[in-house]
């Protein structure tokens, strides 16, 4: 009965925007704006990464990677989110929130793993100056971005199998603004025992292990420029890993809040309000965070700059 109840559901109906009181013109504006400065920051970091060959180094290579992951967990839910918004029917196919979900998960995963290749290439660079060039050679570099894409494909991949194995009953309105793992294995009729304990194990792969591999790395780092004689010294390797630094509490911080804890404690209301910010807000604040506080980006922007002018 469970089995032929969930392939009679056909679609779900989004709830995270029932309760809007006439804001829905104001909040599409917010989130407009907000994806095309996402848009437009992000893909002007890869086309300088890519254009100006003094910034082909592994740092600016993880950053146009980190660059291409922000664009595609905003695309994943941003559109769909504005037309919920202005349409009366705020609903999406059972295959567009299976595809929904496993793209989102797919660039979070990856996004997580990839800060911990960065902070990795900050500690070499940093600590290990003199054997940096030996190190980080681009067999290397490759291998960690790719790594973190399988293991975004594959963290993806398992927890978007375990979620649609389970029954929904004909029970489809999801409290949330688009399809992700809390709210789904909330709307389940079934248990959810074993997508819980999966969540929680990978979780700790995925999200408190490279956080902690980042921490660990930014102790050596903190140590070795508090080290530096000179304050000039100082202030310049600072200012190389202090814009992944803020990303990474930006980041992790909300998504670890969000994933990687017991369903019992989940509150929707609240948690909506985090997934806009580690999905939303934190995307278009990556380039800022970068574009502001990097030298070499800002003498970049200035070499693209006068190439197109000429």
């Amino acid at each position: 009965m469970e089995e032929k109840n969930q392939t009679a559901l056909t679609e779900f109906i989004i709830m995270g925007f029932s309760n809007l009181n006439g804001l829905e013109f104001l909040l599409f504006t917010i989130f407009f704006l907000t994806y095309i400065g996402t848009l437009g920051g992000n893909i002007f970091i890869i086309l300088v990464t890519v254009l100006e060959p003094h910034l082909h180094t592994p740092m600016y290579y993880f950053l146009g990677n980190l660059a291409f992951l922000d664009i595609g967990y905003t695309t994943t839910n941003i559109p769909q989110m504005m037309v919920h918004l202005l349409s009366e029917k705020k609903s999406i196919s059972y295959m567009g929130c299976i595809a929904q979900l496993f793209a989102f998960i797919f660039f979070v995963g990856s996004e997580c793993l990839l800060l911990a290749a960065m902070a990795y290439d900050r500690y070499i660079a940093i600590c290990k100056p003199l054997r940096y060039s030996v190190i980080m050679k681009k067999v290397l570099y490759n291998q960690l971005a790719i790594s973190c894409w399988i293991g975004g494909f594959l963290n993806s991949v398992v927890h978007t199998v375990l979620t649609f194995r389970l029954p929904f009953c004909g029970n489809n309105k999801i409290n949330y603004f688009f399809c992700d793992i809390p709210p789904l294995l909330i709307l389940s009729c079934g248990d959810t025992s074993v997508n819980e304990l999966t969540l929680l194990c990978i979780g700790v792969f995925i999200g408190w292990t490279p956080f902690l591999c980042i921490i660990l790395s930014y102790l050596y780092i903190i140590s070795t420029i508090l080290r530096i004689k000179s304050s000039e010294g100082r202030h310049k390797a600072f200012s190389t890993c202090a814009s992944h630094l803020i990303i990474v509490l930006l980041y992790y911080g909300s998504a670890i809040f969000t994933y990687v804890r017991p369903i019992s404690t989940y509150s929707l209301e609240k948690d909506r309000l985090i997934s806009v910010l580690y999905s939303v807000i934190t995307p278009m604040l990556n380039p800022l965070i970068y574009t502001l506080r990097n030298k070499d980006i800002k003498k970049a922007m200035k070499a693209v700059r006068r190439k197109w002018v000429s």
